[in-house]
């Protein structure tokens, strides 16, 4: 969800740090600045390896960096209702939901995933945008009988991701139990004898995954139990370098590359990336909030393109493809991207990705001991660019051939999450 390719910026500001910065630097992290944090980068075995430890095994993320607020008061609803685009008003107790903070052009001012507890709404926004989004919120909340509390320095979050991830923290129960497999359920349990929250999310598209909340005193507790455990399943610490690719190959988006603004300086409509289009809630009983004319209309062009038109629409002109690289080389955001000798966009995000080679049948196929690597992309390209089009990308004057398709990988078969292989 955070902008990456900022990371390795220098700064004389002070950087803030989670509960784990100091056990991370201990055990070989290689530190960066990120969003004003100081983060890991990767651990010693590097960004390939953690990448390929996810997806077969399972990876421990630090993402006490996010930012989190919780929302509560008599009027909680109907501001959340009004400053984001799912609908908080369908989201029951123990749930979560993904969705957008836009603005009235229809474009991202960021995403978020939004959890409904007991005690009030807590709303996870990026790291990078922590700060404007505070001054969105408590600019719309006025008026309204609602409480924003920032509760990101007094709690910590972890992401646990990966097919073994579940039998990790069954061991570790000491206290109640994990919710059947069920993507944004979440449910209150003791791990280690400290009381914490857990939730099917995650950012990695992997079709098993946790996300943890708890006090930020007993982060380093929790962590230091899951790093002991999860040794003899494989699962391993890991870094930003592999959350940013684990993301790309799922084709998930990223603030700052598939929503924010186009390497053009134009705003990217919401309805442009897929995967942050379901975010939108269009019903009829919605009522209105931040967005919603230019959302619906960007909506009515999705819809048009999805039952084959091909003439652009002027709220929806472009739409982010995923596209695997063909020949030898890495595609960058702000690449330019030709079609028939027309530029047709950009690159948003690009990579180099490992991944297992899989043996069996679809459904009950699993990942050998062998390896290989891809490029992979995303791409901000005009909508009559057709599905499986083959397209250039220039490349610091060099042209890389390519390909649009469908999607990198599938995450519908649990455990596992399954790459897609273009040739």
């Amino acid at each position: 969800m955070q902008k990456l390719s900022e990371s390795l910026e220098s700064s004389v500001t002070p950087l803030t740090c989670t509960p784990l910065a100091d056990w991370h630097r201990e055990h070989g992290a290689r530190m960066t600045s990120f969003a004003g944090w100081n983060m890991p980068l990767h651990f010693s075995s590097g960004i390939l390896q953690e990448h390929l430890g996810v997806r077969k095994f399972g990876g421990l993320f630090d993402i006490s960096h996010m930012g989190r607020f919780r929302i509560t008061g008599p009027d909680a609803v109907t501001f959340l209702r009004r400053v984001l685009t799912n609908d908080a008003a369908r989201l029951e107790l123990w749930q979560a939901q993904y969705t957008i903070l836009a603005q009235e052009d229809g474009s991202a001012l960021d995403d978020a995933y939004l959890f409904r507890f007991p005690d009030g709404y807590c709303l996870v926004v990026n790291a990078a945008n922590t700060e404007q989004d505070w001054h969105h919120l408590k600019e719309h909340a006025k008026g309204l009988s609602v409480a924003l509390e920032d509760i990101t320095g007094t709690t910590g979050m972890l992401a646990v991701q990966g097919p073994r991830t579940e039998e990790l923290l069954q061991k570790l129960l000491t206290e109640g139990q994990l919710l059947p497999p069920a993507r944004n359920s979440v449910s209150e349990a003791g791990l280690l004898d400290i009381d914490l929250r857990i939730s099917r999310t995650g950012y990695t598209g992997e079709p098993v995954g946790f996300e943890l909340f708890l006090p930020a005193e007993h982060t380093l507790r929790v962590w230091e139990g899951l790093v002991e455990a999860g040794e003899s399943l494989g699962i391993r610490p890991v870094g930003l370098g592999a959350r940013d690719t684990l993301r790309l190959e799922a084709g998930l988006t990223l603030f700052g590359h598939e929503l924010g603004l186009a390497p053009d300086g134009t705003p990217i409509p919401v309805f442009a990336a897929p995967s942050a289009s379901v975010a939108v809630n269009l019903a009829p009983d919605r009522g209105d909030f931040i967005g919603r004319r230019a959302l619906e209309a960007q909506s009515a062009a999705y819809r048009s393109y999805r039952q084959g038109t091909t003439h652009p629409h002027e709220s929806l002109p472009r739409l982010i493809r995923p596209l695997a690289i063909l020949g030898p080389g890495v595609a960058r955001q702000g690449d330019e991207v030709y079609w028939h000798g027309q530029k047709v966009g950009w690159v948003t995000s690009g990579t180099v990705v490992p991944y297992w080679v899989f043996t069996g049948e679809e459904a009950n196929a699993v990942p050998t001991e062998k390896t290989a690597r891809r490029a992979i992309a995303l791409a901000y390209l005009n909508a009559e660019v057709p599905q499986e089009a083959f397209v250039e990308v220039n490349v610091r004057g060099r042209t890389l051939p390519a390909r649009v398709v469908r999607r990198h990988g599938r995450s519908d078969l649990p455990p596992y999450f399954r790459p897609i292989i273009v040739q």
